[in-house]
């Protein structure tokens, strides 16, 4: 049977043609982003500890980029964590990064820090919590019965070790004198407290932490609650401890660990950074790939699921880089 069709006007037919290359051209501005021949060149991207989500993260990034950036050669540099990424990139040792909050003020406010006025943000990303790490049939209830211990405290320029300082002066221990410290980081901790080499460690990363995830394939450990009251008198001294903030760790990061129990802590949040210096273009399409690369990424680095267009902007203590500022601008609603 046949059908018949209404006939078109021709002025109908050239607004539906309109209408379409307008979609058209929508499509490809998200497909294609900023309509131009994509970046090139080397860019070099320190990371963490191979353990770490520092270093999963900035491979998956990496593979990203290279899907929206063909030409551009992402070279990943491992490093002890986030005081050694802010220095990298403030003196050239590296053109990105992701570090801490505190630990970006730290440097900036620390005496006779080359580059430190250079430093720019990309994005906001994920929050760290800190995980203090016990055997479950360990004696340590509280930070403050870490005295007399044998505590992995970080690597000596990670933001680890920048925190656990803190977190033990505030629960009023000297970390130099009253605890036997080790500067084991995620890569080694977790086997050194399984051996019995350690009593505790600490660890600040995002949720949940491959290496913390292996550790408990084989290991049963426990954390130690950092009650908000500790968190307040982490504030009291002054500074960059202003980053930190009393929050809960969700029962769902380590489920066979923590039996549908929140456990107690703080968190800080991390930053996409450069220097003032880098390409605002080739930073704006950074920026782009970040923000669209989410969903992907985030399906195997779940902290980074709430990488999120709202409040990735606040780069805070950062002025945003003038790339950065170019693509928020461009989306804004």
């Amino acid at each position: 049977m046949s059908k018949v069709f209404p006939r078109i006007s021709r002025r109908r037919a050239l607004q539906g043609a309109a209408a379409g290359f307008v979609a058209l051209g929508l499509l490809l501005w998200w497909l294609l982003p900023l309509g131009e021949n994509p970046p090139s060149g080397t860019i070099t991207f320190s990371t963490g500890t191979p353990a770490g989500v520092y270093q999963q993260y900035g491979k998956l990034l990496r593979s990203a980029l290279d899907k929206d950036m063909p030409d551009l050669k992402v070279k990943l540099r491992t490093s002890d964590g986030s005081q050694e990424n802010v220095r990298r990139v403030a003196t050239g040792g590296a053109d990105f990064t992701i570090a801490a909050a505190d630990a970006v003020e730290t440097y900036e406010l620390g005496p006779n820090n080359p580059g430190a006025g250079q430093l720019r943000g990309i994005a906001r990303l994920y929050d760290d919590y800190v995980q203090l790490v016990v055997p479950r049939d360990s004696d340590i209830e509280s930070v403050a019965d870490l005295k007399g211990k044998r505590v992995a405290i970080g690597r000596p320029s990670s933001g680890v070790r920048l925190i656990a300082e803190r977190v033990l002066k505030a629960a009023g221990i000297d970390p130099k004198k009253e605890i036997t410290p080790f500067a084991d980081g995620i890569d080694t901790g977790p086997d050194q407290l399984k051996r019995g080499k350690i009593d505790a460690f600490f660890w600040s990363g995002g949720l949940p932490t491959q290496g913390l995830q292996k550790l408990a394939d084989s290991f049963t450990f426990r954390f130690v609650p950092i009650s908000a009251g500790l968190v307040a008198k982490l504030h009291d001294q002054g500074g960059a401890t202003r980053y930190y903030r009393a929050t809960n760790m969700p029962e769902s990061a380590y489920p066979s660990i923590q039996n549908g129990v929140a456990v107690p802590t703080l968190a800080v949040s991390n930053l996409l950074m450069t220097r003032t210096d880098m390409d605002p273009r080739l930073t704006e399409w950074i920026t782009r790939t970040v923000i669209r690369s989410r969903d992907g990424i985030g399906t195997q680095v779940h902290s980074a699921q709430l990488v999120d267009l709202r409040t990735a902007i606040y780069t805070d203590p950062l002025a945003l880089h003038e790339g950065a500022g170019r693509y928020y601008r461009s989306v804004k609603p």
